[in-house]
């Protein structure tokens, strides 16, 4: 059953799905893939991560992929990981030069990743956004979350764009693969890989999105407030992942100038009016103010001794290189 269109010059491509508890999804997901990749042109492969499923999602996946041939391969969790790590899952088994991501509920259409192949490569972007612009998903629970998580993402870390939560995403796979994702990342790809690439090497483009038909929304408005806590930890890696020190620095020195304020002024009232101060509130505040500003210093302190460790140990650098000369072919100026 399985059929190559011919080899061009187009760059090769690896279609990462993860799956959760979508048994009854797989069998028209994969039909829907090799359809709208028939006339991709190069070569591809698929890879379907099953995420620990109970229904038999992964049983599934096996007996399609047998049906389509080799170029579809199966990762089958041991157990529920979460989307993010079922994504780096598919991510580091992907051998294409080029990477897609998608869900695998079927609201986003495979046909559209020719076209967003060929717009990267036009825009000579390194990761082509989906943007869900008739988004076909119930209003309270899906799309006003997703509007207030987009306008909190956009207006912290600086990166804008109209939809984060769309999965259906092309990366290069030489700058996807510099990024680790664990936790909840999956919601903050773009704000990652604007860690490794410039802003303007991100883009978007809009797609087609379809209502679920089959299975059930593993997300709801509860997510707004978790997505919360993923962009506090995402604003803090993408400004000062090389330099905590000057992010609970910067707190601990504001924190000590409203202490010092507080107890310049109680001083005043002390010692040049006489008054008593003991029992003043404000004298506990400015303590707590001092106190607090002692403890965000050294957690800066520590914060940086950690991070020069991190990177000694593990050789890892706070830069990413897109290319280089090849230092084996490299002469010396003036030599004899």
């Amino acid at each position: 059953m399985k059929s190559s269109p011919p080899v061009t010059d187009r760059p090769s491509l690896s279609v990462v799905i993860p799956l959760y508890r979508e048994v009854d999804n797989v069998a028209p997901l994969l039909a829907r893939v090799h359809e709208g990749l028939a006339t991709y042109g190069g070569r591809w492969e698929l890879l379907c991560v099953d995420d620990g499923s109970g229904d038999g999602t992964g049983q599934r996946l096996r007996e399609e992929a047998a049906r389509y041939g080799d170029h579809v391969r199966i990762v089958g969790l041991r157990r529920n990981f979460g989307q993010t790590a079922a994504m780096q899952a598919g991510l580091d088994a992907a051998r294409g030069e080029l990477i897609a991501t998608l869900d695998g509920d079927l609201q986003n259409d495979p046909a559209d990743i020719p076209r967003l192949v060929d717009e990267l490569l036009a825009r000579d972007l390194d990761l082509l956004q989906g943007w869900r612009r008739d988004r076909q998903d119930e209003l309270v629970r899906r799309k006003i979350p997703s509007r207030i998580a987009n306008r909190l993402i956009a207006a912290v870390t600086g990166v804008h764009l109209h939809d984060y939560g769309c999965s259906l995403k092309v990366y290069r796979a030489e700058v996807i693969k510099e990024i680790r994702l664990f936790g909840e990342m999956h919601r903050f790809i773009p704000v990652w890989v604007a860690s490794v690439t410039a802003p303007e090497r991100i883009g978007e483009s809009p797609v087609n999105h379809a209502a679920r038909r089959f299975g059930e929304s593993k997300y709801g408005i509860s997510r707004t407030f978790r997505v919360l806590l993923d962009l506090l930890a995402a604003f803090f890696f993408l400004r000062f992942r090389a330099r905590p020190g000057h992010f609970f620095g910067s707190i601990g020195i504001l924190f000590g100038l409203i202490g010092a304020a507080v107890m310049a002024d109680l001083a005043v009232v002390k010692f040049g009016l006489g008054e008593d101060i003991g029992g003043r509130p404000l004298l506990f505040i400015g303590i707590l103010c001092l106190v607090a500003s002692i403890q965000f210093l050294t957690t800066g302190v520590l914060a940086e001794m950690l991070t020069r460790t991190f990177y000694a140990s593990t050789q890892r650098t706070d830069h990413a290189i897109a290319w280089q000369s090849d230092p084996t072919t490299a002469g010396w100026q003036g030599e004899r």
